[in-house]
């Protein structure tokens, strides 16, 4: 045999086996970020005011309706009474019960109104006494602050405290930031839990219930309930229309200021860029509508609060999101 270099051909031999590491990467969707979809058509809707003429048309359709049931009945039952005057008796009784409870319902929606116009003339008059400094406007406030939280077990300890030491405060400022610390500051940590769990559950609902429209329902009776809830925290308890009529004026508040809209770096990380928003959309938008609602119900504090926030620091719509959805969607929330 003939001793030398031996040449292999390999062009026909086996390409060897690839790897996952020589797969194509898969390319990312081009999905808009969450915007909080849900919270934003609530808001607009909210904050929309109808036209003169829609609020006309209401009027004169109810109006209309109203004499014309009222006609029926009373027909229905004076015909009732000359058949069998029994059963028309019978059915007097329970109309004039069923009117009665509609005048009951109309003085507690009256006594709703009258308290919201009672806390909006008191935040009002703090406003006016912190620009001034006035020691003795300053007071007046506060003891219509102490007068409005009489008999609250909740505040009795900061009453109580306000008064021993309000003896030693020569400077209007100073009072109205003493009645801040000891009166309100339970009251706002009790609104800041309710604010947590509407964020909670709208969060939640958005990201969980594929089902359409469920995310608005969700967030539109979530914050009708918290809003609710922070005005009786600071004792301006509301009705139904009371509620709608404060709901109104928390939502143009934000729309007006632009804060229902994803445009701060928190929002933006948390639509665009956060761990939530690329796994799956909906958790991202879930939490987005969290934060929305947390911002509606730091500026429903805003309103309901008696004081202007001074002394205390205002709720961060970062830590209550923080909080709200801790366990919930993971750290990211």
């Amino acid at each position: 045999m003939a001793k030398g270099p031996v040449l292999f051909d390999l062009e026909d031999a086996p390409a060897p086996e690839q790897g996952p590491e020589a797969a194509q990467p898969v390319p990312e969707l081009d999905a808009p970020a969450p915007q909080g979809q849900a919270m934003q058509t609530i808001a607009t809707l909210a904050a929309r005011r109808p036209s003169r003429l829609v609020k006309w048309f209401w009027g004169l359709l109810l109006s209309l309706m109203g004499f014309a049931i009222s006609l029926a009945a009373w027909d229905f039952v004076n015909g009732l009474i000359v058949r069998m005057p029994l059963f028309g008796y019978a059915i007097s009784v329970l109309m004039l019960a069923f009117i009665v409870v509609l005048l009951v319902i109309a003085l507690r929606e009256l006594a709703a109104f009258s308290r919201l116009k009672r806390m909006d003339v008191l935040h009002r008059a703090g406003e006016a006494a912190r620009m001034s400094g006035d020691l003795s406007e300053a007071k007046r406030v506060v003891d219509q602050i102490t007068r409005l939280y009489k008999g609250r077990e909740d505040t009795r300890w900061g009453r109580e405290a306000l008064a021993e030491k309000s003896v030693d405060i020569l400077d209007g400022d100073g009072l109205l930031d003493l009645a801040e610390r000891d009166v309100l500051a339970p009251l706002d940590t009790a609104a800041t839990r309710e604010i947590e769990a509407a964020a909670r559950q709208v969060a939640t609902v958005t990201a969980i219930v594929p089902l359409a429209l469920a995310d608005v329902a969700t967030a539109l009776t979530s914050n009708l309930r918290m809003i609710r809830r922070i005005a009786e925290i600071y004792g301006g308890r509301s009705g139904a229309l009371g509620n709608w009529r404060l709901t109104r004026a928390v939502m143009t508040h934000l729309v007006a200021t632009g804060a229902v809209a994803i445009g701060d770096d928190f929002l933006s990380s948390v639509a665009g860029g956060g761990v939530l928003g690329k796994i799956s959309r909906r958790f991202g938008e879930g939490v987005v509508n969290g934060a929305l609602t947390a911002r509606v119900g730091v500026a429903a504090m805003e309103v309901c609060r008696p004081l202007p926030f001074t002394a205390l620091k205002r709720p961060s719509v970062t830590g209550l999101v923080s909080r709200a959805l801790t366990g919930l969607f993971g750290k990211e929330g």
